[in-house]
């Protein structure tokens, strides 16, 4: 109660056996996407949960939030902070840029990677 966002990390692969999928399923909140076509980050989960009239965004992150510079997450965080509801078309659309070259120099957000915005 009272969350403006609720992120969840662990057990985000493709493995039947992750809890997390279905543990946010099971908080009755609508998942927008299972997947971005981002890397690093593909194993990331959006969903919304509806609360006193509101959408509270819930986020599954993939472990590549722990040691990558930048994942999927950066793209999605300025929206949902902002509340900017992401819709599955919007995370299709990183599908244009969504690669990391881990570029020994990072311009991001100046670069290709989640161009797709």
């Amino acid at each position: 109660q009272g969350a403006d966002m609720v992120l969840v990390s662990g057990g985000m692969s493709v493995d039947p056996d992750d809890k997390t999928p279905l543990a946010i399923r099971n908080t009755g909140a609508e998942v927008v996407s299972y997947g971005a076509p981002v890397l690093p980050g593909a194993m990331f989960l959006l969903s919304y949960y509806m609360q006193d009239g509101k959408n509270i965004p819930i986020a599954g992150l993939p472990g590549c939030v722990m040691y990558s510079k930048r994942t999927v997450f950066d793209l999605v965080l300025p929206r949902l902070m902002a509340d900017d509801p992401v819709t599955k078309e919007d995370l299709d659309k990183l599908g244009k840029g969504g690669l990391c070259l881990s570029c020994d120099v990072c311009y991001y957000p100046n670069c290709g990677f989640g161009k797709g915005w």
